[in-house]
């Protein structure tokens, strides 16, 4: 059976666990939650993984020896994607997402005199303004508040050299399209359009080898 999007009543599962974060709500549906909401992801990964490479699925559970005090299940499932890609579903709806969204010190230093180099940077600020104007957002998932050391505040790429991750995303509310094989079309369409951005991340700074 091919993927056909998730249920409203996916949404609602999430909503309850959002309002209801307990592990007596979470036994009474967890059968729902692998048939309704990780049956669906999986389908979606297995159809895209010929274009973008395998995908793994997130655990539901927090690791609560780190988070005292938080609630023990997510209330989202996502997956990230050999070759670069995020699929995040919830409550809220959609998100796919495509870069990199923490570099480790060793690449935050290459990413930087990549965006400083007139070429490099360049090219990377003309792929940020295209996918922009084609409305998908481009930014880091965390910041600087000012230029980091080395860099003059005034650079041309500021907003670039500012960022500690680099990724392209968009993010779609929960819509009756989201029940139907259109949510495949919308992730694959930000991967593919995002695709550029990833090819210069690997180009100019690659992975970690220490990772």
């Amino acid at each position: 059976m091919g993927f056909s999007g998730w249920s409203a009543e996916a949404v609602e599962f999430f909503q309850g666990l959002q309002a209801d974060n307990s592990k007596g709500y979470w036994s009474a549906r967890k059968a729902f939650y692998e048939a309704s909401v990780r049956e669906p992801m999986a389908q979606l990964l297995g159809e895209l993984s010929g274009e973008f490479g395998p995908g793994r699925i997130s655990r539901p559970y927090r690791d609560m020896r780190f988070r005292a005090g938080q609630s023990p299940y997510k209330t989202e499932i996502y997956a990230t994607l050999d070759r670069g890609g995020y699929v995040r579903f919830a409550a809220d709806g959609l998100t796919a997402a495509l870069g990199y969204y923490m570099m480790t010190p060793g690449q935050l230093e290459r990413y930087r005199r990549a965006v400083s180099d007139q070429a490099g940077g360049a090219r990377l600020a003309a792929v940020a303004e295209r996918l922009r104007a084609e409305g998908l957002e481009v930014g880091g998932g965390q910041t600087l508040k000012s230029a980091p050391r080395g860099y003059p505040a005034d650079h041309p790429r500021i907003e670039l050299l500012r960022c500690k991750g680099l990724i392209c995303w968009r993010h779609w509310p929960a819509g009756p399209w989201l029940y139907t094989a259109e949510a495949k079309d919308r992730v694959a369409g930000v991967l593919r359009a995002a695709a550029p951005l990833q090819h210069w991340l690997d180009q100019e700074v690659g992975p970690d080898p220490r990772a």
